[in-house]
């Protein structure tokens, strides 16, 4: 019995061959994979350029993490600490508060604008701790060694270098508004405020150059934790607030 011839595949086209004789492989082989490639790795250079710019974005308008130099802010902080800097601590009508921890662009105030010399050498930013604010009044010392704002005593036991005094120096200073006055918590190595009270600026850091707050300690691991206002900072508020109110009503 004769079988059936298969019908000829009428659609396939002969495969090329070399000047041997032998099949070349089709020039098509490939390229649809080369394309796939290609287009994963556009999207892939798409998605890293756009983590960038993000990153960028949020570093340069949102936070900003900056690396502790020197030992001004122990034990609060520690040489070598990174802390994260919130930028937007003060918009949107806030500003810094007394106890806050900040971030500030010491031109002007900390650094000569000419020669940028800093305490540290590491630039134009500095991280102190807020005092007094615009219209306080602060002091060192009471009868009790304590730095008075607006002649209230301040309890600096919770943040305050173990064993350093509040000041090595007695010191009165009038806060302008719309200015700062700021210390180290290691008051024994900061040149803070009090080592500018004769510079042009009298040592007073304009709100405008504040950068931000420090919120967190991220790195090194182990120091993971918030940088809170210390409580005695709301107790200082109230008393000054009740005694401008108990001023105002005997006037």
């Amino acid at each position: 019995m004769e079988t059936q011839q298969l019908p000829e595949d009428r659609d396939s086209a002969p495969s090329p061959v070399d000047d041997e004789g032998t099949e070349a492989p089709s020039r098509s082989f490939g390229v649809p994979g080369a394309l796939r490639v290609m287009r994963q790795w556009r999207g892939t250079l798409a998605l890293v350029a756009v983590c960038v710019l993000v990153l960028v974005l949020v570093n340069r308008f949102v936070a900003q993490p900056f690396t502790i130099p020197s030992g001004s802010m122990e034990n609060t902080l520690a040489v070598g600490d990174r802390v994260l800097v919130n930028k937007l601590s003060y918009d949107f009508g806030g500003a810094p508060q007394r106890g806050d921890v900040i971030v500030f662009d010491g031109r002007g105030s900390f650094v000569d604008t000419v020669t940028q010399d800093t305490e540290d050498g590491s630039g134009n930013d500095f991280v102190k701790r807020v005092i007094g604010i615009g219209g306080d009044t602060v002091k060192c010392c009471d009868v009790h060694g304590r730095i008075t704002v607006d002649g209230v005593p301040l309890d600096e036991s919770s943040y305050l270098y173990p064993g350093a005094a509040p000041s090595s120096f007695p010191f009165v200073v009038q806060v302008p508004a719309g200015e700062l006055f700021v210390l180290g918590d290691n008051r024994a190595v900061s040149a803070d405020s009090r080592a500018h009270l004769g510079d042009p600026g009298g040592g007073f850091v304009p709100v405008s150059r504040v950068v931000g707050r420090a919120e967190w300690v991220i790195m090194p691991v182990g120091h993971w934790r918030s940088l809170g206002r210390p409580a005695v900072f709301a107790t200082l508020d109230r008393a000054i607030a009740a005694g401008g109110a108990a001023r105002g009503h005997q006037g």
